[in-house]
């Protein structure tokens, strides 16, 4: 009958997946900017978990009891990967706020650990269920934000391995600081050259568009350094199409589009930016009604937990995205409240 019996109930274990990942494929198709995808995602892949299992036949049970232990392993080491490339981020990229969120995140999901332990053993006794109850509280909120965190970060990767379509009529290159005023940094050198691969992909090579303004400490604009690039490389002068007015993410979109559309023919627009950032870059796209593809280029690997950090707090900040999240963290909630409203009061007895 095979590794599934398909007359039993385990045909369950290969429905659940097929629904939950033809619902990811219609709302993607929908659109694929939408925040929703992101937990989508996430259950998706958490049912196809016990179908994978079941491919082991008899060692079923002990296989999803290794994955079990696996992630229980990798949660607790996360933490201290996260801190230690906390370190090494500041040590490489100086001392910033923004370079300390690999380093915060992992002691809040340290202080969560901790507390979950801390949980266990208070509750052994009830003078102590209040400390407990508050710990609890904690750890269950801590859950929750590496749960949003965890389908955010793979919905972000995932947006990148998904085939993407040819034959653009311009690519935006967003912008990022200068070294010495006009130099391309390491980082935007990423960004242009994975433009330039795309540009010599193209069946019809498309108009680049460098998009970046000039900061107080700069000589040049963003999107002068990276059309000399681009001519250094042999691009033509009538593919480069320069954006030098803005100063952030946001307005190298708007003004680019405004570019863009203010051209004749078509406007099928790819934007280049580094893997981190796609996903927001595409969400602000949505906001001005502009369809895109984003496209991803490299990024260090000591340097990604923090910038993707720094990403999902920025689309935590946007009101929308705030107030779901609330509101998910008080249903995630009601539980642990009905322990306190409901059980708490007779444990004391």
């Amino acid at each position: 009958m095979g590794i599934i019996d398909w007359s039993s109930g385990n045909t369950v274990l290969i429905a659940l997946p097929m629904l939950f990942w033809g619902i990811l494929a219609v709302s993607m198709i929908v659109d694929m900017r939408r925040m929703h995808n992101c937990f989508l995602l996430l259950v998706a892949l958490a049912a196809t978990v016990p179908f994978l299992c079941s491919l082991t036949g008899d060692r079923a049970i002990n296989t999803f009891a290794l994955f079990v232990l696996a992630t229980v392993v990798l949660l607790l080491m996360l933490p201290f990967l996260l801190i230690a490339n906390g370190f090494v981020v500041l040590r490489r990229e100086g001392f910033s706020l923004s370079n300390m969120l690999s380093l915060l995140f992992g002691l809040l999901i340290f202080v969560g650990e901790m507390a979950s332990f801390a949980t266990i053993y208070l509750l052994k006794g009830s003078l102590y269920f209040w400390f407990a109850s508050i710990a609890l509280a904690f750890v269950v909120s801590v859950i929750y934000l590496c749960v949003v965190f965890l389908s955010f970060m793979l919905y972000t990767l995932f947006i990148q391995v998904i085939p993407k379509k040819r034959d653009f009529d311009y690519v935006i290159i967003h912008g990022a600081g200068l070294l010495h005023g006009e130099e391309l940094t390491p980082l935007l050198r990423m960004r242009v050259d994975k433009a330039i691969e795309v540009y010599r992909k193209d069946p019809t090579p498309p108009v680049l568009v460098p998009s970046g303004g000039q900061g107080d400490d700069e000589l040049i604009s963003e999107a002068e350094a990276m059309a000399r690039y681009l001519r250094a490389k042999g691009i033509p002068e009538d593919k480069i199409l320069l954006e030098d007015r803005s100063t952030s993410t946001m307005e190298n979109l708007k003004y680019s589009q405004e570019l863009i559309e203010s051209r004749p023919g078509r406007h099928y627009t790819a934007l280049v930016t580094n893997n981190y950032h796609v996903f927001r870059a595409l969400r602000y796209t949505l906001q001005l009604g502009f369809p895109c593809t984003g496209i991803g280029s490299p990024t260090a690997l000591y340097y990604w937990p923090s910038a993707l950090i720094r990403e999902f707090a920025a689309i935590m900040h946007e009101k929308r995205n705030l107030r779901l999240f609330l509101i998910g963290w008080g249903i995630t909630m009601l539980p642990f409240l009905a322990f306190l409203l409901f059980i708490f009061p007779y444990a004391l007895m």
